[in-house]
């Protein structure tokens, strides 16, 4: 184990977790193998997290949250007009989700490892991104562009979420290099934002 001068962090931990999961896989990859790379004890890991499970849900946390991030920028009051934030909103959801996929595949099917052990981070996460289509959609009404379902708009951010299932959920992920993939996406966010859009009689 070579010595280290550097602080150990959590956000070195995890960085170290990462790639940990990236060269071994979520079945190899231990909590000494993160300790060797960071040139620490398995102790000192265990000190910033206390178990294996703890560290593996913050890595998962801190993957998810990568995009959320990204998001919450969008879904923040801004120039834009809601639906052109709801598309932007959509567009970029599926955007980062194609790039994890395609631009790390083996890093990509650790985590959805990770995702099934990880059960309440990714409810959170998905928590957090219905707050932020009902933050727009809300907002949406308020400037007279949306209806909601029963004036309720969690539950029409929560519609549009699943409606949208295809283009996020990493179970479809096999699908997301398809030839139309592209158009069957703008059809689906087409048919979103024109089931939303205030009627007036």
């Amino acid at each position: 184990m070579a010595p280290t001068t550097e602080a150990l962090t959590a956000e070195r931990i995890l960085e170290a977790t990462e790639e940990a999961l990236r060269r071994h896989g979520p079945a190899k990859a231990t909590v000494v193998d993160v300790a060797r790379a960071l040139g620490v004890s398995h102790g000192s890991v265990y000190r910033h997290f206390r178990t294996k499970a703890a560290l593996r849900e913050a890595v998962t946390k801190r993957w998810l949250d990568r995009t959320s991030q990204i998001l919450a920028e969008i879904a923040r009051p801004s120039s834009s007009p809601p639906p052109e934030a709801l598309e932007h909103w959509l567009a970029t959801l599926f955007t980062a989700k194609r790039h994890k996929a395609g631009d790390d595949p083996e890093l990509f099917a650790t985590y959805s490892v990770l995702l099934d052990e990880a059960s309440a981070v990714v409810d959170e996460h998905v928590a957090e991104l219905v707050d932020q289509l009902s933050d727009i959609i809300h907002r949406g009404v308020m400037e007279g562009d949306f209806m909601t379902v029963d004036g309720d708009s969690v539950a029409t951010a929560r519609a549009v979420f699943h409606a949208t299932n295809r283009f996020h959920d990493p179970a479809y992920a096999h699908e997301w290099e398809q030839p139309g993939i592209e158009a069957e996406f703008t059809t689906v966010v087409t048919l979103v934002l024109r089931g939303l859009r205030r009627r007036i009689d």
